[in-house]
């Protein structure tokens, strides 16, 4: 099965992506020309997979950990639906989901 993703690259532009419905967000935004450095591979220690979900989506997403809370606090570009996508599992219900990629810090 796949989704959609709706990203506005850091240059503003929207790209829909179709993806599988499994892993997570961040090895989805890896890959593009635009994406995501996603220095630590998912290991929630580097921030950089930083992302802004669109608010109508971010109780679609599961609550911040202690270790995502504690990296976001440390960022100069963190927002209120700031997310490290490295913690967002994708799945069916995060059809068509809206995000921003953070400037890189």
């Amino acid at each position: 099965m796949k989704i959609k993703l709706n990203v506005v690259d850091r240059d503003g532009q929207t790209h829909e992506l179709e993806v599988p419905a499994q892993g997570s967000l961040m090895e989805a935004l890896r890959d593009p020309d635009y994406g995501l450095a996603a220095a630590c591979g998912g290991m929630c220690s580097c921030a950089t997979c930083h992302v802004y979900v669109a608010p109508e989506w971010i109780d679609r997403v599961p609550d911040r950990q202690s270790d995502e809370h504690e990296l976001l606090t440390e960022l100069e570009f963190a927002q209120k639906h700031s997310r490290l996508s490295c913690q967002i599992p994708l799945g069916a219900h995060l059809d068509g989901l809206q995000l921003t990629l953070a400037p890189e810090e």
